[in-house]
């Protein structure tokens, strides 16, 4: 399947741009949206580089160019999700200035930022991975210079172009972009804030195309039509989400061919139960009082109204068994006495005769004993003689265990001479036998004793009083306000103080710390520096690298002899960090050793990179080389730099770096920075910005509480920042080269480590040959993820042949 894949994308060509006419629906016009010149100081209108569109001047740190929210949400709306797009801008920048052209981000998370450093001739492209991880990506180049350049920065996918003055200057493959930007993201132009990141100098036609290869509108002989990065990555996408869908479906169909099996001659109909009787769908039944109906598995039921029977003559009206209303029974006539059929009479004569008869058929009927009383174990006192039986019986005897006819919440009751039916508490008679009994609503009639604090709640025969929430129960009726303080039961963090309140709590940050009182995170004066975490009040604790108080101090590991480099390196101190660099004379082989090993000495004659005159031979020497003047010759000395010649014991300033001074020194040029004297009025402020004593040339920290001198330095999010004459540039922190596969920035470090385990590195070299077979037979690409079989919250990635599941913390 591989192999197909490859082939076919091979074959396979679109047409990204066919002309360098822009659909409107596929351009941002920053300039035309902000409605640029209209209140905004700071920026004026001048001649650009062209008289086609408009050009404007920024200047100044007082100004604030940003887009209002419902302009910065319609442009954000074409961009957002989109991996291909193109920053394009026509400008002309101060010498040395240091600022971002445009800026899009929320809160501190730059969804896409282009910076441009005249302090160390840089251009920056900084956005969020689609890990949610902060990417720089630098190209050296100089645009600070005071002349016009045409830039664009092209983004297909993993693919990043830079084209200055139509010309490619670098072309990349980096991490994706991730572009779901958030509603209330800001858009900034010629800063980064109100504070921070000010452009000085002009633009003109600055554009966001959503598009392939939009630097051609720029460019129009640039026009090309191959395929972008895009598209192969779309491709290669849309086949991982069909393997994906694939290994859904043979999933779903998995289990419902097992469901099937199980439901080979069942039929499912919902059914209810009944005093163990089963009853099917919509089918009636009489319980007791009440006329039911199954309906959906339940049992539903209304108490039967029994209207009053209207009797004929020689009939009356009688309850009947199994029956709940009343129903006309004939009788029979016993003296005045009227019976119903069944009905027993006993006649005691006073010779201790007995005559038993019963009510059949309208007519009383002798009924003959078929054996003898049973023998009764009382006093002649202690026995009753009852009306509807010829035997005697002890006082106190259980009529009820003889049968009776009290059914639903009625309970049969002994008296001296029979029994009778009495309603369970919390019940009342739906009949005057009172043998089906009903349950009564205490709640909605008022015949509770539930008071402050509770509500009612109905029970079968009684009900309950539940307190409301935030209160605790004092007895079966009352409830007191619940003092989640004392109890624990707050929500309240550990450095929080908690406040009891009717119905509830309140939470509020101790001394020293600050927050919601539900989140409360310590206060250190001063803040931590160099991206240390406060723990406690004025408790820091620093990142690997540096020391202090407030984290401040950078650990020289060089100075202090923490690091032996080979003899071929230097060992360079960085904020936080240290490398080993070869001097000068070497340069690295290619293998990167942490400590040196693989600095190998340079052949400056052999490469040209001497600056020997043709007077002179070069000799190679072990890190260095020596001009020699042949035998019998008489040698200048001098120099040849940058195509010039320079004699022998000349010194000069660079054309391009003026706070460096060179001398030519018997053919070899020795170059150095100048040295900085601020007791010297006439010393320079750019080579020197220590020496600079003014408060405009200061700068704020971003976090608005500190400052800096010019020429102070300080790290802040794995950035090295610089202040220079009143504005600051932030580079990415150089980290030592890592030559692995798996690769992880541990927690509170910058850099990144190798590791051996794939499932702990948060960066991989993805390599699209090397796939996985997930639990359905499927092949997986690296880099692919999907849900593991059988599971809902196992989440498994293909890395590079590795699969490695963890549980989704969404599923949490």
């Amino acid at each position: 399947m591989g192999l197909k894949l490859f082939i076919f994308l091979g074959l396979f060509c679109v047409t990204s741009v066919l002309g360098f006419g822009v659909d409107p629906a596929l351009c941002i016009n920053v300039f035309d949206e902000l409605t640029l010149g209209e209140g905004f100081d700071g920026v004026t209108q001048v001649q650009g580089f062209h008289s086609e569109s408009r050009a404007f001047h920024f200047q100044g740190s007082s100004r604030e160019v940003k887009a209002p929210e419902d302009v910065s949400e319609r442009m954000l709306q074409k961009l957002r999700g989109r991996r291909e797009f193109t920053v394009v801008v026509t400008l002309k920048q101060e010498h040395f200035n240091s600022g971002v052209i445009l800026s899009i981000h929320h809160s501190e998370q730059r969804f896409l930022e282009l910076e441009s450093s005249g302090q160390r001739s840089e251009v920056r492209l900084h956005y969020r991975t689609k890990g949610q991880k902060a990417h720089t990506e630098v190209f050296p180049y100089s645009l600070a210079d005071g002349q016009w350049h045409k830039v664009s920065v092209a983004v297909s996918a993993s693919h990043i172009i830079l084209h200055v003055d139509c010309n490619r200057i670098y072309e990349r493959v980096v991490e994706i972009p991730f572009m779901d930007i958030p509603e209330d993201t800001t858009f900034w132009l010629g800063q980064r804030s109100s504070a921070h990141g000010f452009f000085k100098g002009v633009m003109q036609d600055v554009q966001i195309l959503v598009m392939p290869q939009g630097f051609i509108s720029q460019c129009p002989d640039l026009n090309r039509t191959c395929p972008t990065c895009n598209d192969f990555h779309g491709l290669v996408q849309k086949i991982m989400e069909l393997q994906d869908i694939l290994a859904k479906t043979s999933s779903k169909l998995s289990r419902a061919e097992e469901m099937m099996n199980g439901l080979d001659g069942c039929y499912c109909e919902r059914t209810c139960s009944v005093k163990g009787v089963i009853y099917r769908e919509d089918e009636s039944l009489t319980d007791g009082c009440r006329n039911c109906t199954c309906t959906n598995g339940t049992v539903q039921c209304e108490t039967i109204s029994c209207p009053p029977p209207q009797c004929p003559a020689d009939t009356t009206p009688a309850y009947v068994k199994g029956a709940c209303c009343m129903e006309c029974q004939p009788v029979c006539h016993f003296g005045e006495e009227e019976l119903v059929e069944g009905d027993q009479k006993a006649v005691h004569y006073n010779s201790g005769r007995c005559q038993l008869s019963e009510c059949r058929e309208r007519t009383m009927h002798r009924v003959v004993m078929t054996s003898p009383c049973p023998e009764l174990n009382c006093p002649e006192s202690e026995e009753v003689t009852l009306t509807d039986r010829c035997c005697k019986v002890c006082r106190g005897h259980d009529f009820c265990a003889e049968g009776h006819g009290c059914v639903e919440n009625s309970d049969c009751i002994n008296l001296e001479a029979g029994a009778c039916c009495s309603c369970k508490d919390g019940f009342r008679p739906l009949r005057d036998d009172n043998a089906y009994c009903e349950d009564i609503d205490e709640c909605a009639e008022g015949k509770h004793y539930c008071r402050e604090n509770t509500m009612c709640v109905n029970t079968p025969g009684s009900f309950m009083c539940v307190c409301h929430t935030g209160y605790i129960r004092i007895d079966d009726y009352c409830c007191t306000e619940h003092d989640e303080c004392v109890s624990g039961l707050h929500s309240c963090a550990q450095n929080a103080l908690c406040f009891n309140t009717v119905g509830g709590h309140s939470c509020s940050c101790k001394p020293g710390y600050t927050g919601n009182g539900t989140i409360c995170k310590a206060m250190c004066d001063g803040l931590c520096q160099n991206g240390g975490t406060c723990i406690s009040p004025n408790n820091c604790i620093c990142q690997l690298g540096f020391t202090g108080k407030s984290c401040e101090t950078d650990i020289d590991e060089c100075f202090h002899g923490f690091v032996e480099c080979d003899d071929k390196a230097i060992c360079v101190n960085l904020p936080g960090w240290y490398h080993c660099e070869c001097r000068d004379g070497y340069h690295d082989n290619g293998l990167f050793s942490t400590n040196g090993e693989s600095c190998i000495d340079i052949n400056e004659c052999k490469t040209g990179r001497n600056t020997c005159a043709n007077d002179t031979v070069c000799f190679n020497l072990e890190g260095g080389y020596d001009c020699r003047c042949p035998h019998g010759r008489n040698c200048t000395g001098d120099c040849i730099h940058d195509n010039k010649v320079k004699h022998n014991g000349q010194i000069w300033v660079l054309d391009n770096d003026r706070c460096s001074v060179c001398s030519c020194q018997t053919g070899r040029v020795m170059c150095r920075r100048m040295v900085c004297d601020c007791e010297n009025p006439t010393a320079d402020l750019f080579c020197c910005p220590e020496c600079d004593p003014r408060l405009s040339s200061q700068c704020l920290h971003q976090n608005g509480l500190l400052t800096y001198g010019s020429g102070e330095s300080w790290v802040e999010n794995c950035q090295q920042c610089q202040c220079l004459q009143g504005q600051v540039d932030c580079w990415p922190l150089l980290c030592p080269h890592v030559d692995c596969e798996f690769t992880v920035v541990p927690e509170g470090e910058c850099c990144a480590r190798c590791v051996t385990d794939p499932c702990q590195a948060d960066t991989i070299r993805n390599n699209i040959t090397k796939t996985c077979m997930d639990g359905h037979g499927i092949q997986r690409f690296s880099g692919s993820s999907w849900v593991k079989h059988s599971t809902e919250c196992t989440l498994c990635q293909c890395k590079n042949g590795h699969i490695c599941c963890s549980v989704d913390p969404m599923c949490l």
